[in-house]
């Protein structure tokens, strides 16, 4: 299979697998499995949508998604995952994703983390009941119950049902961490998607448009995209807006020789997520300035993938980058959060590993084949202009491969 380029296309066929969907359904549930029983959990209780839709391969509306507690799945031993979903979307979801044993699929217990008031009890109680039902069918009851969320109406409710819960997120970023085959092909065509997006983002850029303007056309260009399921933000800043880099977006109109840049913050396709930033100068070319700034920028990049390797630690790539203090003359490392970081991508935009010289020295992480990250730099002159550039890259045994292929080496120059 050829690296550094998505392989296949977005749609089924009957003559080509592509991406093997049932495949990577399986593997994403057997390796939260094992790492549950790894951590000597009986069962693992994920209320966290993407730890819910690693282990059952379900999709639910987007206003459900990030609300722990209106949906949550159930995962015992040896047994398929029961889902507990929001209402009546259940029937639905008989419908869409028959790996789910019908018998399997319930109604959620929902109490909007207490906005339900004074009923808040009641529901978690509700709710503990069918959790603890669930584990006396498959025969883990009084084992173990891990938990990637946890709140005060929760804990006095498992103490009442006599349920020891204990870290369950522990579990479920270990097996997020390295991904399969299907899951690299779909952060191909993620990166693919992102370097499409890069391309119509400069043909559209031009002085008197707005960052709002150049969000809204490319948020329209992405839900065009077959399987594009969210598109979380498209990050447009523009001249003293990207330094510091408030990561947001404004009416401010783009003016001649302003630095632009966009980023791609996990636009979602069948799940998978992105982050790809790129630097544009719109209108008159960068400056010999704005130019070193970004060698600099471009050489802290290229030098923490240089150290990217299976069996070095976060420790190598983040020594890699300057202090704030050297950097940036910032007292801690706390204050420029971001500015020089690497994170895990999947069906969330923080899997393992996040890579910081806030953690990553006295707390490094062990790099494996499969892991796929973005890594990404920044520098600037305050309130005058900044630059920002990431990468996006598969961990192989043998090579680092980069998915993200829009052209990085310079700034990208858009004339009028």
């Amino acid at each position: 299979m050829r690296h550094g380029t998505a392989n296949f296309g977005i749609t089924g066929t009957d003559w080509q697998e592509k991406v093997n969907w049932d495949r990577l359904r399986k593997y994403r549930l057997e390796s939260a499995r094992a790492r549950m029983k790894a951590h000597g959990l009986g069962a693992m209780l994920c209320m966290y949508d993407e730890n819910c839709r690693y282990i059952t391969s379900t999709l639910t509306p987007g206003w459900n998604r990030l609300k722990p507690g209106l949906r949550y799945a159930l995962l015992c031993g040896d047994a398929a995952p029961v889902l507990f979903e929001q209402g009546d979307i259940g029937a639905q979801i008989q419908r869409h994703s028959p790996w789910i044993p019908e018998e399997n699929i319930r109604y959620s217990y929902a109490w909007i983390k207490g906005a339900a008031g004074g009923a808040s009890e009641q529901q978690v109680t509700k709710f503990t009941n069918a959790i603890l039902e669930e584990m006396k069918r498959f025969g883990v009851a009084g084992e173990k119950l891990g938990v990637d969320f946890i709140d005060i109406n929760m804990i006095g409710a498992f103490e009442k049902a006599g349920i020891t819960w204990v870290d369950g997120m522990s579990a479920m970023m270990e097996a997020r961490a390295i991904k399969n085959v299907d899951e690299q092909e779909c952060m191909r065509i993620v990166a693919a998607i992102g370097d499409a997006a890069h391309y119509e983002t400069m043909k559209f850029l031009r002085p008197g448009i707005t960052e709002n303007q150049v969000t809204a056309h490319i948020m329209e260009y992405l839900y065009s995209v077959p399987g594009m399921e969210d598109v979380e933000d498209v990050i447009v800043s523009s001249g003293p807006n990207t330094w510091p880099n408030w990561r947001n977006f404004t009416d401010r109109i783009i003016q001649p020789g302003d630095m632009v840049f966009m980023d791609l913050a996990a636009l979602t396709w069948n799940g998978y997520k992105s982050c790809y930033y790129r630097t544009y100068c719109v209108g008159k070319p960068p400056t010999q300035e704005m130019n070193d700034t970004y060698e600099q920028a471009l050489g802290w990049l290229y030098d923490s993938i240089e150290a990217v390797k299976v069996g070095t630690t976060t420790r190598e790539i983040a020594s890699k980058w300057p202090s704030a203090k050297e950097a940036w003359g910032y007292d801690e490392e706390d204050q420029a959060a971001a500015n020089l970081w690497g994170h895990g991508l999947g069906l969330a935009q923080y899997d393992p590993p996040v890579i910081s010289r806030i953690w990553s020295l006295d707390h490094p992480v062990e790099i494996k084949e499969g892991m796929v990250f973005a890594l990404e730099t920044q520098h600037g002159k305050t309130y005058r202009y900044g630059v920002r550039i990431e990468e996006m890259l598969i961990v192989h045994n043998d090579e680092v491969e980069i998915i993200s292929n829009f052209p990085v080496d310079k700034i990208m120059y858009v004339p009028m």
